[in-house]
């Protein structure tokens, strides 16, 4: 059975989750005001993603009898000085995600609350698969500096990206 503390912070993780959906749609935005769709598009699609990871948790509280308690978000950052600020921060936000998400495997672990534990463990190879991507990026952009052939490529790229929820789920 799950307890109140592991109920209130998978609560707390729905809200983040919303909350990076948010945040990935302010990067969005600013993204559109740089004339940068593609890289819009990378931005609309991973707060796609956020969205399906927070009713992921949301359906998982209600089949455990739990109560899901959503709260109002923070406002996010809207303005970066370069694009590649606005992955760096991206990729910092998904590093408190996965901490998040080990405090919440570690709480679980602490009760022997083996079918949360089982239902992070797909969390904590998202995490994995999150951050490579952000960092992965982060490195081509400071490779390519300030040549907008290649950023162009990028955004030619990143306009092609599409979410297709996991069927694993």
């Amino acid at each position: 059975m799950i307890s109140q503390k592991l109920f209130e912070e998978l609560n707390k993780q729905i809200n983040y989750e919303l909350y990076s959906a948010h945040l990935y749609l302010a990067m969005a935005a600013y993204c559109a005001s740089q004339d940068l769709d593609g890289f819009t598009n990378f931005f609309k699609v991973q707060a796609e993603e956020e969205k399906f990871h927070a009713m992921k948790l949301f359906d998982y509280v209600n089949e455990m009898d739990g109560t899901v308690k959503l709260d109002g978000l923070d406002i996010p950052q809207n303005e970066y000085p370069t694009i590649l600020d606005v992955f760096k921060s991206a990729y910092e936000h998904e590093k408190f995600v996965t901490s998040r998400i080990y405090f919440l495997s570690d709480i679980a672990m602490e009760e022997r609350e083996h079918a949360t534990i089982s239902m992070l463990k797909w969390y904590i190879d998202e995490q994995v698969e999150e951050e490579s991507t952000f960092s992965s990026i982060i490195k081509k952009l400071e490779r390519i500096k300030d040549d907008s052939n290649v950023l162009y490529m990028l955004d030619k790229e990143f306009a092609q990206r599409s979410f297709t929820p996991p069927n694993e789920v």
